[in-house]
């Protein structure tokens, strides 16, 4: 295979040797699918309906819940079709398209998380100012800024990632098209191209990384200096799910893209996929809502509107 041109296809990871483990991966895949979708579905829904969640901070969790729809999405439909049809392949397109959806999703959502700490700087650190700084056009380009961020990440790895000449077959060790298992396939001066390149965002995606740090350093020692506990209490719930997410994004992410090939092997690489690619829309509507009581009640209002229409 002396490049990227004459690939057709892609072999992605198998799901197991016998029909019952195939079905057992679908169904687990399905199961965690179909969780995500209800869950990010049910806070898209009360975001939107409840004119009292019309606040910057529930604006960017839409848009949060957004791309966690879209980013397993991209990855999980396709590997439960193998699964069901008892086969590995994904065209060559196919392939270029998953890459560039969940790079563009990822990225835009480690965008927007960088937002969202700047959300809640302003919010506790200044309070007074936070209806002039945030307006609805500021949340807005704000958003958009996120999202165009995912784009021209996702524009830039998928060009270079896919023409790099591929010497070392099409079997992609991963569930889906990852770009760390796809450059294993590519030859070693090509690699060493797409390192470079992911070195660059690194910085770049570093440079957020303090900025979100500096954020929270700055929020603490304002809730540390608020005279109430329960004040305190309050101000501590609202940035408790933000931290929570990013940390588990963060770690997952920066460790699958970033971590030595001494210390890498299939489980591993899997295990890693399904934290940072799987995990994160399924378990952050849960991690939101959980200590939210605004967002409970309106959950709780939009389902007793539902059964009133539907008795």
């Amino acid at each position: 295979m002396p490049n990227g041109s004459s690939t057709t296809e892609f072999l992605l990871l198998g799901c197991g040797d016998t029909l019952e483990l195939q079905l057992l991966h679908f169904w687990l895949f399905l199961g965690i699918y179909l969780t995500a979708l209800l869950g990010n579905g049910l806070i898209i829904t009360t975001i939107a309906c409840d004119y009292r969640l019309h606040t910057p901070m529930y604006f960017f969790l839409l848009n949060l819940s957004l791309l966690d729809l879209g980013s397993i999405s991209t990855t999980l439909p396709k590997a439960m079709a193998n699964s069901l049809w008892e086969t590995r392949a994904i065209s060559y397109s196919g392939c270029v398209a998953q890459v560039f959806f969940f790079l563009f999703l990822i990225g835009g959502e480690y965008c927007l998380l960088t937002v969202m700490a700047y959300d809640r700087y302003v919010a506790i650190c200044r309070p007074l100012h936070y209806g002039t700084i945030l307006t609805s056009r500021a949340c807005v380009h704000m958003a958009a800024a996120a999202w165009g961020s995912g784009f021209l990440y996702a524009v830039l790895h998928t060009a270079n990632t896919f023409s790099l000449p591929l010497c070392q077959g099409n079997a992609v060790d991963q569930f889906f098209c990852e770009i760390p298992q796809i450059l294993k396939l590519s030859c070693s001066d090509a690699y060493l191209r797409e390192v470079g390149l992911l070195m660059v965002s690194g910085i770049l995606l570093f440079g957020c990384f303090v900025f979100i740090v500096l954020s929270y350093v700055q929020i603490f020692r304002a809730v540390l200096r608020i005279p109430s506990e329960q004040g305190r209490h309050k101000a501590f719930s609202t940035c408790l799910p933000h931290l929570t997410v990013f940390s588990l994004f963060i770690s997952t992410g920066t460790f699958a893209y970033l971590k030595p090939h001494s210390i890498s092997f299939p489980l591993l690489d899997l295990v890693v996929a399904v934290l940072y690619s799987v995990v994160p829309p399924v378990v952050n509507p849960l991690i939101y809502s959980i200590r939210n009581k605004d967002l409970k009640n309106a959950l709780r209002n939009l389902f007793q509107y539902m059964l009133l229409q539907h008795p």
